[in-house]
């Protein structure tokens, strides 16, 4: 792009975090801890009324599934019934999302709230690569940055407080994850310049996922590609490529 963005909207996994993040730490805290955190949470008399709005969109979820999947059944309890009789049925069915890497909205709200325990208490570190504080910095002093992750907001400001650079939160200026819309549409782009207040052409779009990239350029976003360590191959495509953040 000839004029610098006003925008700097990054993807997370494979982009600014290495894969192992992801693979090798959260998932396998979340798929440890789910269930009891549930079980503590959900104990009567009161349920935390955001905890009982995602249980509840899990259950929706759910039960849109195609049942012959094999999908684990999750009813959502009645409004004077208590969620946990329902904890198993909920995390086989969070677990079974897990390993199918469904980018539910539900799973992924959840999956913070776990999260949030093992940053909180030391056992996770939001491992970053090392030029991403110092692209942070000094895109922040003449644009915005912005973050578009499958991962709900509160994990999004988690890793980023809690990084392994330190916190990073006061030179980020927004967050987007799946509510916004899927990452592969080029609606959510425009959604997302909306929420920013420019046009969509003065983002400029970092991921390691061509169809992500595909999206955005359709809505108007300029790209890069972000080639890591551990990355996947990609298929052809017409993005510029980068190898780390240090150039932009």
């Amino acid at each position: 792009m000839s004029e610098r963005p006003r925008v700097y909207l990054l993807d997370v996994e494979g982009t600014v975090a290495p894969l192992s993040l992801v693979t090798e730490q959260l998932f396998p805290y979340a798929r440890k801890h789910l269930e009891p955190f549930l079980r503590a949470q959900v104990r009567e008399p009161w349920i935390d009324p955001e905890l009982a709005a995602d249980l509840a969109l899990l259950s929706q979820e759910n039960a849109v599934e195609d049942r012959t999947a094999e999908t684990p059944m999750l009813p959502c309890p009645a409004e004077d019934e208590s969620w946990e009789s329902n904890v198993p049925e909920a995390a086989a069915y969070l677990h079974w999302l897990m390993d199918r890497d469904r980018k539910s909205t539900a799973l992924k709200a959840l999956q913070g709230r776990v999260w949030r325990d093992g940053f909180e208490s030391g056992a996770l570190v939001g491992t970053l690569f090392d030029d991403v504080p110092r692209a942070f910095e000094r895109w922040s002093e003449q644009a915005r940055v912005a973050i578009y992750s499958s991962g709900s907001v509160e994990a999004q400001r988690l890793l980023f407080q809690y990084s392994s650079a330190g916190d990073l939160t006061p030179y980020i200026a927004a967050h987007f994850d799946t509510r916004v819309g899927p990452k592969r549409s080029a609606s959510s782009y425009l959604h997302i310049a909306e929420a920013m207040a420019v046009m969509p052409q003065e983002i400029l779009f970092f991921s390691d996922v061509v169809a992500e990239l595909d999206a955005a350029r359709e809505a108007g976003c300029a790209t890069r590609l972000v080639v890591r360590p551990g990355n996947a191959s990609v298929a052809p495509h017409t993005h510029p490529v980068i190898l780390g953040l240090d150039g932009e």
